[in-house]
Order: structure tokens, then C-alpha cells, then sequence
């Protein structure tokens, strides 16, 4: 079918990055960055935007970029797992999952900071409810959540400690990167979702999964 349809140009930003690319008007936002852009960070889980894997943020919304068309990012501003350096919040996030042990095979990593990034530019001091929410739509499928959580409320004391001291102050938008991936096996059970459904879908429905107890 992709045959039959003409290639178009869309230009968006990437990063900070201004950039153009010529494909299918409803090539997955997710391929172009991986196949295209090689922004492999962001990573393909469950193609369905069940997962979180392939979070990216548009215009500073959370998304499944496995559920975006490339034509609907036209002249948008999408940042990747990449674009996180930028961020003064990353360091205390990225220290935070490796001291926690949050992070396992590394799969979901990037876009469970991504999702901690984009719930910390909204609530500095965020609580145990709306960490949950913020990670509904990331699956860990290795093990459970609970270090996950504490690196989040952890990852948040850092950016306010830093904050508070004349350190780094917070940026809207920022998006999330590469962190070590520790074998340290995680708390709690694994193969669903932290908390309710999560709409991240750009404008396509989604649903989530369910909380463990």
C-alpha cells in the first residue's frame, strides 16, 4: 500500500535540530527517528503504545511516537531519549535510577525517564499518586516497579537539593537519555503497567494497565 502513496517532505525539529525528510505521509514517527534520523535511543516495544518504550515528547507532550505519523509532526518540535543532556533535571534523575537500581535490561530505561522528566517540569515534589499516573503508560517487563518509583522520588529531591542551592533551575520540555543499566533485579511484580490507562497517544486512542498492589 505504501507503494501507492507519494512520498512527502516534512520538517520538523529533532533535538534542537532543524531537519527534513522525504517519506510516507503515514510512516511511523517511531521508524524515522530510529531508521532515518538513527536517534536509536528511542526504543520499539510493543508497536502498539502499550509499552512507553518509544516515548518521545511533541510540542512538550509525552507520546508513543510508535502511534504518530510522520506527517502529523510537521513543524513540530519533537525531542528524543537524545535531547536529554540539555536538561538540568537529567543528572539528578540519571544518578538517581543507577543508585535505586531502577534500571534492568535497559529497554524501558529511556522512557521511563522521559515520562519522570515531563512529570518533574509539571510537579517539582511530586507524590506517590502522581508518580504512578505520570508512569502508567511505561511497562517494565523484566520485573516490577518499586525502585522505579523511589528513583523517581529520589531522582525529584536531587533537582529541588540542586535548585535550593543555587544549582541548575528547571526547563520545560526536556526529554530523557541514556542512564547505566544495572542487573540489580527490581521490587514488586512485573508485566503490567504502574497505574491506570495514559493517553500518549497523539491523538489516536490508547489503553493502560493495571497497578500492582
Amino acid at each position: 500500500m505504501l507503494e501507492r502513496v507519494a512520498k512527502i517532505p516534512v520538517a520538523f525539529t529533532v533535538n534542537g535540530d532543524a531537519v527534513q525528510v522525504r517519506t510516507w505521509p503515514m510512516m511511523r514517527l517511531l521508524d524515522v527517528l530510529r531508521e532515518e534520523l538513527r536517534d536509536t535511543g528511542t526504543k520499539e516495544g510493543c508497536g502498539e503504545g502499550e509499552c512507553g518504550a518509544c516515548s518521545v515528547l511533541i510540542d512538550g507532550k509525552l507520546v508513543n511516537s510508535c502511534l504518530v505519523p510522520i506527517a502529523q509532526v510537521a513543524g513540530a518540535d519533537v525531542r528524543t531519549i537524545e535531547g536529554v543532556f540539555a536538561d538540568p533535571r537529567f543528572p539528578a534523575v540519571r544518578d538517581a535510577f543507577v543508585r535505586c537500581n531502577a534500571a534492568q535490561c535497559g529497554i524501558c530505561t529511556p522512557g521511563m525517564i522521559l515520562a519522570t522528566l515531563a512529570l518533574l517540569a509539571e510537579h517539582a515534589r511530586p507524590t506517590e499518586a502522581q508518580v504512578r499516573e505520570a508512569l502508567a503508560g511505561n511497562l517494565c517487563r523484566c520485573t516490577g516497579y518499586v525502585r522505579i518509583f523511589e528513583a523517581v522520588r529520589e531522582g525529584a529531591a536531587g533537582c529541588c537539593a540542586g535548585a535550593s542551592a543555587g544549582g541548575a533551575g528547571h526547563s520545560g520540555g526536556g526529554s530523557a537519555g541514556g542512564s547505566a543499566h544495572p542487573g540489580a533485579s527490581h521490587d514488586g511484580a512485573g508485566g503490567s503497567s504502574p497505574a491506570g490507562g495514559s493517553d500518549r497517544t497523539g491523538g489516536a486512542p490508547a489503553s493502560g494497565g493495571g497497578a500492582p498492589a
